[in-house]
């Protein structure tokens, strides 16, 4: 690295600062990470001569790199650094640096932030822990340092940094800036773990596969990953994204940024931790964020059109396959191999991921043939075994090229064989050649033994290599995933709100509530006595359902408050005996009616609104009744839906098919039941924060035709200031 001409402590008197209220200006996220990844200026504060102390590794990676800008070590400890001018203050800074990097402890960090606020510095990289992942005087200690920065904009704390590798500047602490082999390359990183960063940059090296720009957030007290996912939306030299996440502090904005990087033609690929209780702990000790419901997340990442990888090694692997820019129109693999054994290892994970493996058709066999006239082979299975033929390139060139040339795959896997640690070149050279003709289709590689070298060499070359044979499936399924078609934003402009606020509405009025979106009950009246229910269920057809209304009773079956079947001359008699229950059950009840109602038989559903810690409000639908709790036959989504999404919702139910028709019963009203949950989805939003919950269940769905029936209702709001 080339530095400044001034290599030794120099005195310099106090310079005129900028105001940080009326002069400093708050950058964007994009365009704080535009300085962090290029800046022309750094200071280092507290960074260490020692290259083996942690407050070392920021000057030695600095160095280390290609950035020619200025640089700066502020610490009155450290001696002259080679590259860099040192001072003993911020206040000795000649001018404000674009970039500080604080490496300096927590308590000490928050006067040092204050300082180069008051300079006028723009952006700062926070290197101490101690803050909100440690409890609430973290949190109060996190929130000083907030306000200490002022307009500056804060990555970390509890950050190894910002890594851009495709134009060779580190302003990191993470060692794993020394492993050997780093490239750059199409994938960009935003990972809240530090950690997960550096072992994701340490991957990547021995593997052959380039990243872009790597950016470790933290504890995310200001710059969090929804700054770095609009960054990478922007940044030309990054086409597919993967991120580490244990939270989402601001859902709505992420989705934003997330469907904005899809228009801009950027995949994105996730791991979420959060899957097992004990990581969901582990993930809200680590930076004091909440996980949120894993189930929850599921829904989210697929109306923000991301994929998500189950398996660490994944988020690695996919972002590889994806950076090729190859996409596959449909399931069908044609699999190459010198050994059988792993051959079927492919075929095996491919099938239980749904694709398919053709045979070859006869013209591809007589081509195929044609190429290996003197080789007795069986040339018209899939794998195809080139076992005997040999690792020749006259031989495996022109077979692939019949594969991807023919319409009967979509894609190709050629399996590396044992004869590749003996002919690594030779191996390779076919497969690079190859996937590099224009239009090609995709080739993946299984490598089945340990050759590091070829895997490398094959992800350098633009062919996805993989270790594992789940994996090479894995990122087949990604490129399918790709095709399809991210969900629109929509706009929907809110109904007047006519819910009551502040109790737990009475169940006539939560029907009406929900009736003005168009969710339909049975017929029903209300009465203030058992004698005044006898009276008006005679408009009512039986037979009936019985019901006492009573004040904060949200579940009136558990209480003896329910009676089901009631014909209308025994109205009078059974209310009586619910209401004499009731208050046997709840002594301090307030009773405020009854309500008579048709009763209504079907297909039971549950359609509720959960509220998740993490992401807000939440669709569930499910099996109504107790298969819900039994069977745990729900699934999830996120409001606003359209009607195809509802359907799409209703097919993810074990109990879809018999909704449809199986087994020789009669369908029902799916379309109906669509049309429900939309406006369900539409009321939860139009509701906003005010709402605390919301349930029918059941929902009973009738035959084509008769609709769709809100048989029971729940609706608790929060009360108005």
């Amino acid at each position: 690295m080339s530095g400044p001409p001034s290599l030794k402590r120099e005195l310099r008197l106090p310079i005129a600062r900028r105001s940080p209220v009326s002069e400093s200006v708050r950058v964007s996220g994009i365009a704080a990470l535009d300085r962090a990844t290029r800046p022309r200026s750094v200071a280092i504060v507290g960074g260490s001569a020692d290259p083996s102390r942690i407050a070392g590794r920021p000057v030695k990676f600095l160095r280390r790199g290609r950035f020619t800008g200025e640089a700066y070590l502020v610490n009155p400890n450290t001696p002259v650094v080679e590259g860099f001018t040192s001072v003993a203050s911020v206040e000795e800074l000649p001018h404000p640096p674009e970039v500080a990097f604080v490496a300096t402890g927590a308590r000490a960090a928050v006067g040092a932030v204050k300082e180069l606020s008051a300079i006028g510095t723009p952006v700062a990289i926070v290197l101490a822990s101690g803050y909100a992942e440690t409890g609430a005087e973290g949190v109060a200690l996190q929130q000083a340092l907030l306000d200490a920065a002022g307009p500056m904009r804060i990555v970390g704390p509890n950050t190894l940094g910002v890594i851009n590798l495709s134009d060779g500047v580190y302003l990191s602490a993470s060692d794993a800036l020394e492993t050997p082999g780093l490239e750059s390359g199409r994938i960009g990183v935003a990972s809240q773990s530090g950690g997960i960063m550096a072992s994701l940059l340490s991957r990547a090296a021995g593997a052959g596969v380039g990243f872009s720009k790597l950016f470790a957030t933290g504890n995310e007290a200001d710059i969090e990953v929804s700054d770095c996912v609009e960054y990478f939306a922007e940044d030309e030299e990054t086409s597919v994204v993967a991120l580490y996440l244990e939270t989402l502090r601001d859902p709505d904005r992420f989705l934003a940024a997330a469907l904005h990087a899809a228009r801009r033609g950027k995949r994105l690929v996730c791991y979420k931790v959060g899957r097992s209780v004990a990581g969901a702990l582990a993930a809200t000790s680590h930076t004091g964020a909440l996980a949120g419901s894993d189930r929850v997340f599921d829904a989210f990442f697929e109306r923000a059109g991301i994929l998500r990888v189950t398996r660490f090694s994944e988020l690695l692997e996919v972002p590889a396959a994806l950076a090729t820019n190859k996409t596959m129109p449909g399931r069908r693999i044609g699999i190459l191999t010198t050994t059988g054994g792993a051959g079927t290892l492919v075929a095996d994970a491919l099938g239980a991921l749904g694709f398919e493996l053709p045979q070859p058709s006869a013209a591809v066999v007589e081509r195929l043939t044609a190429v290996l006239p003197d080789i007795e082979l069986d040339l018209a299975h899939n794998p195809i075994d080139l076992t005997l033929a040999g690792i020749r390139e006259e031989v495996m060139v022109p077979v692939i090229e019949t594969l991807i040339a023919n319409d009967d795959f979509d894609a190709i896997v050629v399996v590396v064989g044992a004869s590749g640690v003996a002919q690594p070149r030779l191996v390779a050279d076919p497969l690079i050649a190859c996937a590099a003709r224009p239009g090609a289709k995709p080739i993946f590689a299984y490598v089945s033994p340990h050759i590091p070298e070829v895997l490398a060499r094959l992800n350098r070359e633009g062919v996805p290599a993989f270790e594992a044979p789940e994996a090479c499936a894995a990122a087949l399924d990604a490129l399918v995933e790709a095709r399809a078609t991210l969900p629109a934003t929509r706009e929907i402009a809110p109904d007047p709100l006519v819910a009551t606020r502040g109790r737990l509405l009475r169940e006539d009025e939560a029907k009406g509530l929900l009736a003005s979106y168009g969710i339909a009950s049975p017929r029903r009246a209300v009465a203030e006595t058992p004698e005044a229910a006898s009276v008006v269920a005679g408009a009512l057809d039986a037979p009936l359902v019985v019901k006492v209304l009573a004040e904060g009773i949200a579940h009136k079956s558990d209480v003896g408050g329910v009676a089901l079947g009631v014909s209308s001359g025994d109205v009078r008699s059974v209310a009586a005996t619910i209401v004499a229950r009731v208050r046997e059950a709840v002594p301090s009840v307030v009773l405020t009616g009854i309500l008579v109602e048709e009763m209504c038989s079907g297909t039971e559903m549950i359609l509720g609104m959960v509220r998740d810690p993490a992401l807000g409000q939440t669709i569930l639908l499910g099996s109504g009744g107790i298969a819900a709790e039994l069977l745990g036959d729900t699934a999830l989504a996120l409001p606003p839906l359209s009607h195809d999404e509802a359907r799409a919702l209703i097919g993810r139910l074990r109990l879809a098919p018999l909704l449809e028709g199986a087994r020789g019963l009669p369908p029902k009203d799916v379309d109906a039941l669509a049309a429900v949950i939309v406006a369900f989805s539409r009321f939860v939003i139009d509701q906003g924060g005010t709402l605390i919950e919301a349930e029918i269940n059941p929902l009973v769905v009738l035959e084509p035709g008769a609709g769709v029936f809100a048989v029971d209702a729940l609706v608790r709001v929060e009360a108005s200031n």
